[in-house]
């Protein structure tokens, strides 16, 4: 099935160039570019695509929230932040919005393509390095201590919060299962309590909310 696409960036330059890559894609049909979140509604609204790659610095309406809006009237639609900026602030309050995915402009057409592949199907795809960085972020505080039951935040049980871990870690629900010795029936049960819980539509929010709680284990150096 060809993932149909578009592109919202200020800047013609980006916008053109990465209409002109996406189309060399097996599989991604480029339907559209955008200049500003303004546009990128409009044009979501009339094409429908599958996703969307969304600057985030944008004139009119910014990135973020035209990604806010397009997770309230389009929810189909995944959305990739692929912007200049990975400070914390903005990569959290861009999964907080709604995008399921969020890559630097100096991805490759291959990181592209996988995204769109991912965000498309439902899934997370957030670059390596900026999910490095936000572990950075962690570390950067007072490193916290190995919560019991009682200290986790919005009744999360100890499982759920190892559940959590692992999908911030990038693990599918599979790898989960392995991980855990469980099946993946259990896994998925644990995501979807996880999910209501934390008020979390997808799992890149859920990623987000996992930063913010500071549930995720430093990562060894």
């Amino acid at each position: 099935m060809t993932l149909r696409v578009i592109v919202a960036d200020d800047q013609r330059v980006v916008r053109e160039g990465l209409t002109l890559m996406l189309g060399l894609i097996d599989g991604i049909e480029p339907v559209g570019a955008a200049a500003d979140g303004e546009e990128a509604l409009a044009m979501v609204a009339a094409e429908r695509p599958d996703v969307v790659l969304m600057d985030l610095r944008m004139p009119r309406l910014d990135g973020i929230e035209a990604t806010r809006r397009l997770a309230e009237t389009h929810p189909g639609v995944g959305v990739v932040a692929l912007t200049t900026y990975a400070d914390d602030e903005t990569v959290v309050a861009a999964l907080q919005a709604g995008a399921r995915g969020y890559l630097t402009k100096d991805a490759g057409a291959e990181q592209i393509r996988a995204a769109v592949e991912r965000v498309a199907a439902g899934e997370a795809a957030i670059d390596p390095a900026v999910q490095r960085q936000l572990i950075a972020a962690v570390q950067r505080g007072e490193t916290p201590a190995e919560p019991d039951c009682d200290e986790l935040p919005d009744g999360l049980t100890p499982r759920e919060a190892e559940v959590l871990e692992l999908i911030a870690a990038g693990l599918s629900n599979g790898e989960i299962a392995d991980r855990l010795v469980v099946s993946g029936a259990t896994v998925k049960s644990h995501v979807n309590h996880l999910f209501a819980k934390i008020g979390a539509r997808d799992r890149a929010q859920a990623v987000a909310y996992a930063y913010q709680n500071e549930l995720v284990a430093p990562a060894d150096d």
